[in-house]
């Protein structure tokens, strides 16, 4: 009965957004990040068919896509995680009441196509397999916020591994690894699957692990933003699912 009104209410929200979109197509700007790119690339076509609308995606490392909207650069819609999103609002960039989570994204590890894989399967494992590694990569993005500011505290071992961290800016950590120039790796599940001439080990021990969130927020100043809001909605459909889980992610509750 719960799938049959999630569909109901689904099948009743895309008659919605595409009731008379056709006369008013509009050009979406959308600031974002590189972790649901993929995601985004499989779910604007039929968006952009449905609604006659065009998506100009713009994709950018988190910390450089606030800078940008920070210094002024205007979107439509933008999509990154929550606090980030909050921090925009206060700033006066993005609309108050306006942000939604959208994906629900978790933290993994990957080394180097063909290389031995590391046990992960405990919290103890993984500390040790840290330790081994000569060279470890993150990102500055969510995952290597909490790869810092939890992980590596958690495990006490931030002296220990400090001269070993290499740190990706504005490209995933997979590039790093599959150049050799980290050992191991850990990023987003959904960041990881893209890359050539890696391999995914699985995901963070279950205690260290968390639930990296995204959403939309409407900007302040948005040019579109009812299309915005339609695509905002899109992504959340049931149809919306199937995409969302390919590329590595959770659609966030509804």
């Amino acid at each position: 009965m719960r799938q049959l009104s999630r569909f109901v209410a689904g099948a009743a929200l895309m008659a919605a957004l595409l009731t008379g979109t056709g006369a008013k197509a509009a050009d979406i700007a959308l600031t974002t990040t590189g972790a649901v790119e993929f995601i985004l690339r499989d779910l604007i076509p039929p968006f952009e068919r449905s609604t006659g609308h065009k998506v100009n995606m713009t994709v950018l490392g988190t910390v450089i896509a606030v800078d940008k909207l920070k210094d002024g650069a205007v979107a439509d819609l933008v999509l990154l995680n929550p606090e980030v999103l909050s921090e925009l609002t206060k700033a006066g960039r993005i609309a108050p009441g306006s942000i939604t989570p959208v994906f629900h994204s978790r933290a993994g590890v990957a080394v180097r196509a063909g290389a031995p894989k590391p046990d992960i399967s405990t919290v103890a494992a993984f500390r040790q397999a840290l330790l081994n590694a000569t060279t470890i990569g993150h990102s500055t993005g969510v995952s290597g916020v909490h790869f810092t500011a939890t992980v590596i505290p958690n495990l006490g071992i931030a002296e220990a591994i400090k001269s070993k961290i290499r740190i990706s800016k504005g490209f995933p950590v997979g590039v790093l690894i599959a150049k050799g120039e980290a050992e191991i790796g850990i990023h987003q599940i959904a960041e990881l699957l893209p890359i050539p001439g890696i391999d995914i080990v699985g995901e963070l021990p279950a205690e260290l692990q968390a639930t990296l969130v995204y959403a939309t927020g409407i900007h302040a100043s948005a040019r579109q933003a009812e299309p915005a809001r339609a695509l905002a909605q899109y992504l959340r459909l049931e149809s919306s699912v199937r995409a969302i889980r390919k590329n590595g992610m959770e659609p966030a509750p509804r």
